[in-house]
């Protein structure tokens, strides 16, 4: 049997869909229009692509988009008077900050200093610490799309093994903290760890997010292994060698098509649970 693809573009329209009808209850019941801003600081090619593709995706659930632009010499304290100003905002259900910011900026205290509650894309220290207690926090946005992916596609997460290869503070971090909310034994291998391949062999889930083109080779994957592969790097390779390693798997993300649809997703599905839980209908 050939493996299944977790196709998170699909997914994503179908959420898409689903948040639609929900955005337009909150305008029937409140008059308002929820919306999230974004906050740019410079213009890096990147950046300026992917606030343009969040803003795009607003459109189509029914938000408004806010965005802010700033320019690349803005200091910390001017940036966190904007967040200030939008946390203050009724108007305002979520707000993110684009990473990177320009390197003068304190980057985590502007983090900080988003409000809790319009947090979507789970970047203050505190979301990460309430969701990994167990609370209702949000959460970042491409594990939490990761998850919801595996979810959908009715992927089993108890009492599997996970390896999750990479950890940065917004997607290996909290993906592993997911996955083992979620009943998974989990382990987190980065640039230090020893036997690597070894590990990866060893795993019904592998998640892979270092930011190496084709960095989990073929013979590291056990055959029916899940593969969730969260690189992408130029010329649309992903972190794993699908080419070679999705024949082996049992269900496997795509690159593109897989986790990045997910991200934006996830960041709309946030906003809109902030502007129901504003509204008073969650």
């Amino acid at each position: 049997m050939p493996p299944l693809i977790l196709d998170g573009k699909t997914l994503s329209r179908t959420i898409e869909g689903e948040l639609a009808q929900k955005v337009s209850l909150i305008k029937e019941r409140t008059g308002n229009v929820p919306a999230l801003a974004t906050i740019l600081v410079g213009d890096n090619p990147a950046s300026v692509t992917y606030v343009r593709m969040k803003g795009n995706a607003c459109a189509r659930v029914g938000l408004r988009s806010i965005k802010v632009e700033l320019p690349e010499d803005t200091t910390t304290n001017q940036l966190l008077a904007k967040i200030e100003e939008l946390n203050s905002d009724p108007q305002v259900c979520g707000i993110l900050l684009q990473h990177p910011v320009s390197k003068q900026i304190d980057e985590q205290a502007c983090f900080n200093a988003i409000a809790l509650e319009k947090d979507v894309d789970g970047v203050n220290t505190a979301s990460f610490g309430g969701f990994t207690m167990g609370l209702d926090s949000f959460v970042s946005a491409t594990p939490k799309g990761i998850m919801t992916l595996l979810e959908r596609y009715n992927i089993e997460i108890r009492g599997k093994e996970a390896v999750v290869i990479g950890r940065s503070p917004i997607l290996g971090k909290p993906a592993a903290m997911l996955l083992l909310n979620a009943d998974a034994t989990v382990t987190v291998c980065h640039s230090r760890t020893v036997n690597l391949p070894e590990i990866v062999k060893r795993a019904d889930i592998v998640v892979a997010a270092v930011g190496r083109p084709k960095f989990v080779q073929a013979e590291w994957i056990k055959p029916g292994a899940v593969l969730v592969d969260a690189g992408y790097n130029a010329g649309n390779i992903g972190d794993i060698d699908l080419e070679n390693a999705a024949h082996l798997s049992s269900a496997y993300t795509p690159v593109p098509g897989g986790v990045g649809p997910m991200t934006i997703a996830t960041l709309m599905q946030q906003t809109v649970q902030s502007a129901l839980r504003r509204a008073g209908l969650e």
